[in-house]
């Protein structure tokens, strides 16, 4: 056990402005089986993108005191927004290693062929410092495209992935990329993978599409061997289902992106400030 308090059979939380993280724990699921983990979806306050950085922060520590409340041993930030604002402070604090996601734009600064990659997300992703200091390190030989993304999001919560609406935002951000010679598209937004065959589709056959959901469960199962914490591998791992929006709606959606029968429970109320 460790000065935690959690051992290998504690569960991994995971947390995103909504349900797009869904796509981050469901490569969290495949590389790790046997462990048990708590998503939660902080709908009722989705789309991070547009909020104050405040605002994001006091979500973020509001929701990473609730999981480190169901013993938690771990943490992934299955947000990019989340992670440009607020990882660093969440960091600051937390007794328990945290895992972020940030877009992927040094891989796709190395897959490219065309010089030039495109990087969707949302509007504060792209204007954070961390966005900025990826551009710099690994964008001196690369044209860098930053598109924002809005509605996106919002499809993806109403798990509307293939209407015409959702095409034609589709078409409207990723079109002009390819147009200007564009041969790598990074997903900045974990909401985006659930886009994914949608954004294949209009880029074409000649576009690598990169989505660093599986980089990020791998480097969670890198500190869970760092600290002798993964889970023994004598069962198959549980998941625990939160969401702070609607929660008839949830039950909705998060159960077709999740691709099984989940049962969604309300976010408890509370919790809401930060720590001190």
């Amino acid at each position: 056990m460790s000065s935690t308090g959690v051992t290998p059979r504690s569960p991994i939380g995971v947390f995103d402005s909504g349900v797009g993280g869904l796509s981050v724990l469901r490569e969290i699921r495949r590389a790790l089986p046997h462990e048990d983990l708590v998503y939660v979806a902080d709908s009722g306050h989705a789309p991070y993108g547009d909020q104050p950085s405040e605002f994001i922060e006091g979500r973020a520590s509001a929701v990473v005191q609730f999981l480190l409340g169901t013993g938690a041993k771990a943490i992934t930030v299955a947000c990019n927004t989340a992670t440009v604002v607020a990882v660093e402070k969440l960091r600051a604090w937390s007794p328990v290693p945290i895992v972020a996601i940030e877009p992927a734009i040094k891989p796709a600064a190395t897959a490219t062929k065309s010089g030039a990659i495109g990087v969707l997300a949302t509007r504060q992703t792209l204007a954070s410092a961390n966005v900025a200091r990826l551009c710099a390190q690994y964008g001196q030989n690369v044209k860098i495209h930053l598109q924002p993304c809005p509605g996106f999001v919002e499809q993806v919560e109403r798990a509307d992935l293939a209407s015409a609406r959702t095409r034609e935002l589709v078409v409207q951000y990723v079109a002009p990329l390819v147009a200007q010679g564009v041969d790598t598209l990074v997903l900045g937004c974990t909401h985006y993978p659930f886009l994914e065959p949608l954004i294949r589709e209009v880029a074409g056959p000649g576009v690598l599409v990169i989505d660093p959901a599986a980089a990020v469960a791998r480097e969670l199962g890198r500190r869970l061997d760092g600290a002798a914490l993964r889970a023994p591998p004598d069962r198959a791992g549980n998941a625990a289902f939160f969401s702070s929006g609607d929660l008839a709606h949830a039950r909705f959606v998060m159960p077709r992106l999740w691709g099984e029968n989940i049962e969604v429970q309300a976010l408890p109320a509370g919790n809401a400030a930060p720590p001190p």
